[in-house]
């Protein structure tokens, strides 16, 4: 686990080529990315494949210049959806309907709470349930960091480079 400047991170495709070159034989790269008690992101990078994210809060995190990175990624990945296109569907109530979409999407169709895959670490013994309940509201990013780290055995790393 090292500490890694974000200055000349643009798109996600940057952060991935920046955890591939930090990686040893293609072996998967968490990269835990933090903003001021605000909100945390989980970044896992596994060879070539596409990055895997989950962002504690992706209302907070839209409003900085790299979690806007992330939340953009995922709000273009959602949108992509075999739904996503079934709109005109809708019967009459849609409107109402719509405002209240608005009301929980505040910050340009991003939602307020936990966005991504909330089983990319799954497979390290850190469950989805778990993930989740370390986003809600009134978590604090940085102590839910630390308990991933810990529940991934990389605590003491984590506290190195902090």
């Amino acid at each position: 686990m090292s500490e890694t400047e974000l200055d000349n991170v643009e798109t996600l495709a940057d952060l991935a080529d920046l955890a591939r070159g930090s990686s040893q034989d293609d072996d998967s790269v968490l990269i835990f990315i933090e903003q001021e008690d605000s909100w945390f992101a989980i970044v896992r990078v596994d060879g070539e494949d596409d990055p895997r994210i989950f962002v504690s809060d992706g209302a907070a995190a839209a409003r900085s210049s790299y979690g806007s990175v992330l939340t953009d990624e995922l709000v273009d990945q959602a949108g992509e959806s075999e739904f996503g296109d079934l709109d005109h569907l809708l019967d009459e109530e849609a409107p109402a309907q719509d405002q209240e979409d608005e009301d929980a999407e505040p910050h340009g169709g991003v939602p307020v709470g936990p966005l991504g895959d909330s089983h990319l670490l799954t497979e390290f013994g850190l469950a989805s349930d778990a993930l989740l309940g370390l986003s809600g509201e009134g978590a604090v990013p940085g102590d839910a960091l630390e308990e991933i780290a810990e529940a991934l055995g990389c605590g003491e790393v984590l506290e190195a480079v902090r």
